[in-house]
């Protein structure tokens, strides 16, 4: 990693687990396979800040372990890249295998269990999907009915969010923006 630690992709040290490797990294692995609209890539960094503004959207008082859950909640994918879901699936359970030891260690590293409530989970998967209908529709060419199809019911947010959200960012305000949020879940 940048900040000179050393990953073991197959037992992940919380020791070995640096926020600015984090944020560097996602900030510069794209969504989408990078088949998005933009000047930039859409990158994870970003659509963590976005899952996390739809779960707030939603639900106005949020715990600060599910908000801090909710923004790493790809983290993984800073290592190891962001695959699209049927690709997962093709790959199985060595790909997901790999994905749940980091997330343990990140978690743990940050303060969080390991393996997190259902609950928790769930409130996470469900902001996560109104951000990829988000996505999916304004960035990645969906017509509304088939992102209905695949991710529900869009999350209702103001045209100003949308705009902000939705724009592709350089990877450095990217990097930057989610830092900043990490400082305000963790601090």
């Amino acid at each position: 990693m940048l900040s000179g630690r050393r990953l073991d992709l197959l037992d992940p040290s919380p020791l070995d687990i640096e926020i600015e490797d984090i944020a560097h990294g996602l900030a510069r692995v794209a969504r989408w396979n990078g088949q998005t609209k933009g000047a930039h890539i859409f990158s994870v960094a970003q659509h963590t800040l976005l899952v996390d503004v739809c779960a707030r959207q939603k639900a106005k008082a949020l715990d600060p372990s599910l908000r801090l859950a909710i923004l790493l909640h790809d983290a993984p994918e800073y290592v190891i890249g962001d695959m699209i879901s049927p690709f997962k699936a093709v790959i199985g359970d060595s790909y997901k295998a790999v994905e749940r030891r980091l997330l343990a260690a990140i978690h743990i590293r940050f303060g969080l269990p390991p393996v997190l409530p259902p609950d928790i989970v769930r409130r996470i998967k469900d902001a996560d999907a109104g951000a990829a209908y988000l996505e999916a529709t304004l960035l990645a060419g969906f017509a509304a009915a088939e992102a209905r199809k695949f991710f529900g019911e869009p999350p209702v947010l103001s045209a100003a969010m949308i705009r902000d959200y939705l724009t592709p960012w350089p990877a450095e305000l990217a990097e930057t923006r989610y830092l900043e949020r990490f400082g305000k879940l963790a601090g």
